[in-house]
């Protein structure tokens, strides 16, 4: 079997596995985990033996003309190189993971026959846009993605979270689609064609007419699929969804796909040095404020979801640079451990039994009854924090060696500029990250929270996924030497001063973050209720309570919002209380966005009841009346007929008198 035809088949099996089970799901129900389980596993399979076919070599081109359109064609393509194959065996690991997983985690799930095909539509959409060599073939993957997060998320619909949530997703990523769509169209004319090879080869000829305007458009939709700033408020808010699902989002699909096309893509961006630094503000600000933001979160589902969202701002950060080899490194390495985190939260929550344990501030005794997810999750704690020797150790340094080449004016493509920027906003977000994931880690194993019910051993198909994804969190970045030959053959291998920098910046981070939790933590056990009490006058605690009960009403009570024993609240200050809530950006939107189009609303709907129904009910009106007159003069009365013609002559034959007297 050729590699083409192999290609082939890893988006098509789950496609295939996702009809089945929507088909036969309810009908046949001891199919749907075979269904779930096996087209993906079949898919990884094939993708792991796409990547070796490729080696690292040449690249992988087929096409054939999907339909004739008088102008730029539109062909069924596929270009994988060394990237492609790579991603495509991450999806397909985390996507089988994801779909194990989930027969423990929704066994009792009444909708998860339709929760299962949807999972396998989305990892099939997100290898169609992996491997599509045609950039219309990658848009049906793009809005299939975001079609499949709108009903995972919201697979809990009867709760408003979760309704709430998945309309969001949906409509901030269609905000970021429709400039994107535009780029793709302008991109199409300027090359002459969707062809991702075509594409390239126009922008190394110099042919784009409007690089800047391009990539600037193009830029939306990545930001809106990846979650980066300002376009990023939507995927914490996307945590009302089965916990799995988030694993999938996060790591492995639809905010991965936003950065892998601008790194498949990313000669067409650096054709525009104001968009590279563009990107580089957009990498810096996501960074920063996220990495903030997930240090005074309490649900341990909003940490990993800010966390992915810093995450992915060092990947934008990499390309801002010029280095897409970075970024897709970081890629890979961050798919295997924030999966990892993930699941690792399903586990906790589900042997709790409730979602309400996802607030930290209620964890307690974790360590001891739930031990697989506590040491493979210190494994995945520890290559977020980007501790030698775990994996994300490797990939955070490629990309802060990539800012620092390119900063020193080293790097042939990324302004100066751009470098500065990443390289600043990435030593300060590997303090923070190192910072929320000590956190992270002391709260949710060593918190002094409520005891939670216990609802007995996980099951075995959650637990062994861990451990799974716990050998490339702690073992993949010793690829590093092998890489290159994959990616453009820059060197990933760590620098001496990134190396210095980040590392003690991250030590120190979790340093300070532990010993302000053992003070917190003494403070609590000699003041319990004065320390709750300070705390909330200190900075408006109440008003803060209220707005994270509003944004994640697993955080319960007020006493628990203001956990005294919280090293984030002590390391913030009073900058606390409006990291919690995203630094308020939902309620600028609000304000910029959502109460004008309402106030609007309500200008049409006054508009089409007083003005517009006025007219369609008086021009009903009037014949009604008229009607109702001419009615009445229908007496059947023939005394009354001849008089009224009689005088009706009589009024004619004066009229006429009239008219001839005033003639002569």
């Amino acid at each position: 079997m050729t590699t083409t035809t192999l290609a082939v088949l890893v988006p098509l099996l789950p496609f295939l596995g996702a009809v089945a089970g929507l088909l036969l799901g309810r009908t046949v129900p001891g199919l749907v985990r075979p269904l779930a389980v096996l087209p993906t596993l079949a898919a990884l399979v094939i993708a792991v033996m796409v990547a070796a076919r490729h080696g690292g070599g040449a690249d992988i081109d087929s096409a054939t003309e999907l339909t004739p359109t008088g102008s730029v064609p539109i062909e069924l393509a596929l270009h994988i190189d060394g990237f492609a194959a790579l991603v495509a065996v991450l999806v397909g690991v985390v996507a089988s993971c994801v779909q194990i997983y989930s027969t423990g985690y929704l066994r009792d799930d009444p909708r998860y026959p339709s929760y299962a095909a949807l999972v396998s539509l989305f990892t099939s959409a997100m290898l169609l846009v992996v491997y599509s060599g045609d950039l219309m073939v990658l848009l049906v993957g793009w809005e299939i993605m975001g079609i499949c997060s709108y009903f995972l998320v919201g697979h809990y619909w009867e709760t408003p979270e979760a309704r709430a949530a998945s309309l969001k997703a949906f409509l901030v990523t269609k905000l970021g689609d429709v400039p994107f769509l535009i780029g793709l169209f302008a991109l199409a004319v300027d090359a002459g064609s969707f062809r991702i090879t075509t594409v390239l080869a126009t922008v190394a000829g110099g042919g784009l007419d409007h690089p800047t305007l391009i990539a600037l458009l193009l830029l939306a939709g990545v930001a809106g699929k990846s979650a980066q700033f300002p376009l990023h408020t939507w995927l914490p808010d996307a945590m009302a969804g089965p916990t799995p699902v988030s694993a999938l989002i996060h790591a492995a699909t639809m905010v991965a796909a936003g950065v892998y096309f601008v790194a498949r893509l990313l000669p067409v961006f650096a054709a525009s040095s104001a968009a590279l630094v563009v990107l580089a503000v957009m990498a810096a600000v996501t960074m920063a404020g996220s990495a903030l933001a997930a240090l005074a979160q309490d649900d341990i589902k909003r940490v990993l979801a800010y966390s992915t969202i810093g995450q992915l701002g060092y990947l934008t950060g990499a390309l801002a640079v010029g280095d897409r080899g970075a970024a897709v490194f970081h890629l890979l390495s961050h798919g295997a451990f924030k999966a990892l985190l993930f699941l690792g939260a399903g586990v906790i929550i589900h042997a709790a039994g409730t979602n309400s344990l996802a607030a930290m501030s209620r964890m307690k005794g974790l360590r001891d009854r739930v031990p697989d997810a506590f040491w493979t999750m210190t494994v995945a704690l520890l290559a977020l924090a980007a501790i030698p020797p775990f994996s994300g150790f490797f990939s955070k340094e490629a990309v802060l060696g990539a800012a620092e080449h390119a900063a020193t004016g080293h790097s042939e493509t990324a302004p100066t500029a751009a470098g500065w920027i990443v390289l600043i906003a990435g030593l300060l977000t590997a303090l923070l990250t190192a910072a929320y994931a000590t956190r992270l880690w002391l709260l949710a194993f060593n918190g002094k929270g409520p005891e939670a019910p216990h609802h007995g051993p996980q099951p075995l198909t959650m637990t062994a996924v861990l451990w799974v994804l716990a050998v490339p969190s702690l073992a993949f970045g010793l690829t590093v030497g092998v890489l290159p030959d994959w990616f453009d053959g820059h060197s990933l291998a760590p620098t001496l001063t990134t190396s210095v920098l980040g590392t003690g910046l991250a030590l120190v981070g979790g340093l300070v973050t532990y010993g302000a939790w053992r003070h917190t933590t003494a403070l609590a056990a000699r003041h319990p209720m004065g320390a709750v009490a300070a705390d909330a006058g200190a900075d408006g605690g109440l008003v803060e309570a209220e707005a994270i009960a509003s944004h994640a009403p697993v955080y319960g009570d007020v006493a628990a919002a203001h956990d005294p024993a919280d090293p984030g609240r002590l390391l913030l200050g009073p900058l606390h209380r409006h990291a919690a809530v995203g630094f308020h950006l939902d309620a600028v939107y609000a304000a910029l966005f959502v109460r004008p189009v309402q106030a609007a609303a309500r200008l049409v709907r006054f508009l089409d009841r007083e003005v517009v129904d006025t007219y369609v009910r008086g021009a009903g009106t009037a014949p009604r009346w008229l009607g109702a007159a001419v009615r009445r003069a229908q007496t059947g009365n023939v005394q009354t007929y001849l008089s009224a013609l009689l005088a009706g002559t009589v009024v004619l034959a004066v009229a006429a008198v009239l008219v001839a007297t005033a003639g002569a």
